[in-house]
């Protein structure tokens, strides 16, 4: 079973990116619903390569299950130029989602076409196993929610770093 979205956000595609990297930013999208906290040390920035055990909760009050983060990152071209996919090919370890067999988390940014200021933003969400038809539901309104979440915060990833003022130069005598 899927779960699609596509959609355009109000940033660039490089601070969407950074963002779909950013443990912290993946945090905001599900707050202040369920709360994402890292089972150990929790990194920077994610990787590929990266396995990350996290524990959602709600409010941070009610646990609701342990996820385990597992990073992949790609590239391939489409019509419209160069997309970057984040994947999560993790497994739910505990709570109802540890019922499916199958979870493979995919989110592609690009240009938007015809506006590269800002991001196509693509997920597709498979979840497979007994528990799947009773669990999509859920999920899927979850996801509307992410989606809502996405569009609100996007506009908050870009960044330009702040230069250093130069520093003055010593007056001579």
């Amino acid at each position: 079973m899927r779960i699609l979205l596509k959609f355009v956000v109000d940033c660039d595609p490089d601070a969407a990116w950074r963002a779909l990297h950013s443990p912290r930013a993946v945090a905001e999208l599900y707050g202040p619903l369920l709360d994402v906290e890292a089972l150990g040390t929790m990194p920077t920035s994610f990787e590929s390569g990266d396995d990350v055990p996290v524990q959602m909760s709600v409010a941070g009050l009610v646990p609701v299950g342990r996820q385990l983060i597992s990073v992949a990152d790609r590239e391939t071209r489409d019509g419209n130029g160069r997309v970057r996919v984040f994947r999560d090919w993790g497994v739910p370890l505990t709570g109802p989602l540890a019922a499916l067999d199958v979870w493979d988390h995919q989110m592609a940014v690009s240009a938007a076409p015809g506006d590269p200021s800002k991001t196509l933003w693509r997920e597709r969400l498979t979840i497979g196993g007994a528990a799947a038809p009773a669990l999509w539901p859920g999920l899927w309104a979850t996801w509307q929610w992410r989606a809502t979440r996405i569009k609100a915060l996007a506009p908050t990833w870009a960044h330009d770093p702040e230069s250093e003022p130069e520093p003055e130069s010593p007056a001579s005598s």
